[in-house]
């Protein structure tokens, strides 16, 4: 059996690191090892500046938020509808406007 332990050292100072804090600053991508204290020190510091930042859409790993669309009628109620006609829906999300279209076409 093998065993392999991973040790974070605080960057600033050497003392045990609890976390690896990404930054991000004129285009680039920073990782620090810091201690509970100074990655709360770091973003002490960095509040004010965020605070009146806007996010970057350049650089996300995660996708972009969906807004949602209204379509003027109840999700649930089509939901009910599509499933009493045999429609195959999904059961959360989006629901396909072909749907909704076949939905307000019976007169809902």
């Amino acid at each position: 059996m093998q065993r392999v332990q991973i040790i974070l050292e605080d960057d600033i100072d050497g003392s045990p690191a609890d976390e690896t804090v990404q930054v991000g600053l004129d285009g680039r991508q920073y990782e620090i090892d810091l201690s509970a204290a100074h990655a709360a020190e770091l973003r002490d510091n960095l509040a004010p500046f965020i605070q009146v930042a806007r996010r970057s859409q350049t650089g996300r790993k995660t996708a972009r938020p969906t807004r949602a669309v209204p379509t003027g009628v109840d999700n649930a109620a089509v939901r009910a509808w599509a499933k009493a006609h045999k429609i195959e829906v999904s059961p959360r999300g989006r629901i396909a406007q072909q749907v909704i279209d076949k939905y307000l076409a019976a007169g809902n």
